[in-house]
Parts: structure tokens; C-alpha cells; sequence
């Protein structure tokens, strides 16, 4: 994936890490959110549209239109588009998808970024149960719907929230910096009758600072594929897919022309050969 000048210049030059410091201080974020969630944040929505492409069509707009630019960025779906699970694994979001094999050493190599499993759950015994297994991950663009779902049936065993600093998900940024066990992340686990474990996290990127999970959305401890789990704000981000087993994608996956190596998804679709 090619990098915008501005990413290469916060994690590339001397300058840049010291603004990146500014940055990511937990205030700056704050005041972030405070400005897109204000009214006055309106007049950024119609150029961002254009900007990045985004087909309205798609998406369903409140009368009067949106309050905000983040009543705007974690805009619905119209009914019609929402998404209908079909397969017993589905896409959690729109995104651009990598999948990685979990190696011995519980290192996952993702798009020129290295960072331990372990760190990543900050549990030992769980990541020991998914060596072995396949890593999904789901990069999402600041163009893409940022409302995501459950990727999978089956009971909820396990909650965890991990509070961090926040930093770009760029592969740039991992030339600099241990990029996921800085960032702030949400995870279930999942038990799948099919599957096994699964483990879907949410992570947050720089001046996202808001990952929010309705734990309304499903009956208690329990996860249904398809339905929504929740939203980022504004940022670019990513979920991860943890299975303690090797996996294929499916052929229509497979066979998709990949963006820098990433293959588009879209919230709801199969993505798995089962």
C-alpha cells in the first residue's frame, strides 16, 4: 500500500515523530471527537464524499440531514443493503482484507508489521491456543462504512477492553513504532460449533479514540453473525480475526484483484471456504 506524504512525514522524519507525540496525547484526541461530533464539523462532509468516492446510494440519510461529521462517518446502511449472513464465517466490515498463517513463535508478519500475539490479547494461555491458527485482518479506510458485525455464531466466553495510545495502523508507522500493542483494542471470544475459538478484535487508530461495542445488540453472551456490533468514529482502522485453525479463502476471495496486496470485502459476505 502506498503511503500518503503526511504519514511519511509524521514516522519518517525528526519533525514529524515530535508533532506524532502532539498528536497522540489523549487531549488531542478528546478534542477531536468534541469538534467532529459538533454541528460545526458539517461543512467537511460533502467534500469528504467526493474526495474519497463514496456511493450515498448505499447508506441511509436522516431527514434534515447529518447532525455532525461522525453522524455522517458511522452513517447506516439502507435495510435493504444490511447485512444477511449466508455462510457460518462472514466479512465483520468493509474493508481490505490480509490473511496470515500464526506461526510457532506467535508472530504475526502483516504488512510489514511484526507484533506478538501475546501482546496483542495481553494473555499468554489464550495465545497460546491459536498457534497454529489463521489471522484475519480487516484494514478499514477512512472511505469505508465503519459499522461492523458479528463475523460468526456461538457463545461469548470472554470480554476485554485494552486501553493504549493511540497511533496510525500504517505499515509505515511500523518502522518506528510496535503499532498494535500501542493502540487501543476491544475483543470477544467466540465459541463456534464449527469453528472453535474465535476471537474478533476492534482496534483504534490515531485520532480515533472511540471504539464503541453495543452490548445491546445480541442476547447476552451470545453472538449472531450478521448482526451489528458496532462502530468506529472517525479514523482509519482495524479488526482483527483470530481462528486456532488454518483456514482457506474462498475462491470467489481468492480470485479478487487485491489492492496492494489487500483484498476488498464487504460487510456480511462470505470470505471463507468451508
Amino acid at each position: 500500500m502506498k503511503e500518503s506524504a503526511s504519514v511519511r512525514f509524521l514516522y519518517g522524519t525528526l519533525p514529524g515523530r515530535l508533532l506524532l507525540k502532539l498528536f497522540t496525547r489523549p487531549f488531542i484526541s478528546d478534542l477531536s471527537a468534541v469538534f467532529l461530533s459538533s454541528r460545526a464539523s458539517r461543512f467537511i462532509i460533502p467534500s469528504f464524499i467526493r474526495n474519497n468516492g463514496i456511493d450515498m446510494d448505499r447508506f441511509a440519510e436522516p431527514e434534515g440531514g447529518f447532525r455532525s461529521f461522525n453522524d455522517f462517518f458511522t452513517r447506516p446502511l439502507k435495510p435493504e443493503n444490511e447485512p444477511v449472513a449466508t455462510a457460518d464465517f462472514i466479512s465483520p466490515c468493509d474493508g481490505l482484507l490480509t490473511v496470515k498463517q500464526i506461526e510457532e513463535d506467535s508472530i504475526i508478519v502483516a504488512k510489514n508489521s511484526r507484533y506478538s500475539i501475546k501482546t496483542l490479547l495481553e494473555d499468554e494461555k489464550l495465545a497460546k491456543e491459536f498457534t497454529g491458527g489463521t489471522a484475519l485482518i480487516f484494514r478499514l479506510t477512512p472511505s469505508h462504512y465503519h459499522r461492523y458485525c458479528f463475523c460468526a455464531d456461538g457463545n461469548i466466553t470472554a470480554k476485554r477492553r485494552i486501553d493504549g495510545i493511540l497511533h496510525c495502523v500504517r505499515p509505515v508507522a511500523v518502522e518506528s513504532t510496535e503499532v498494535y500493542t500501542r493502540n487501543s483494542r476491544e475483543y470477544i471470544v467466540i465459541e463456534n460449533e464449527r469453528l472453535g475459538k474465535i476471537v474478533q478484535m476492534e482496534i483504534g487508530a490515531m485520532l480515533v479514540g472511540r471504539i464503541t461495542n453495543r452490548p445491546e445488540a445480541a442476547p447476552p453472551n451470545r453472538a449472531e453473525a450478521g448482526t451489528e456490533k458496532g462502530n468506529f468514529e472517525y479514523g482509519g482502522s482495524t479488526i482483527i480475526v483470530l481462528l486456532d485453525h488454518q483456514v482457506e479463502l474462498s475462491r470467489e476471495i481468492q480470485d479478487r484483484p487485491a489492492i496492494w496486496g489487500e483484498i476488498p470485502v464487504t460487510v456480511g459476505e462470505p470470505v471463507l471456504s468451508l
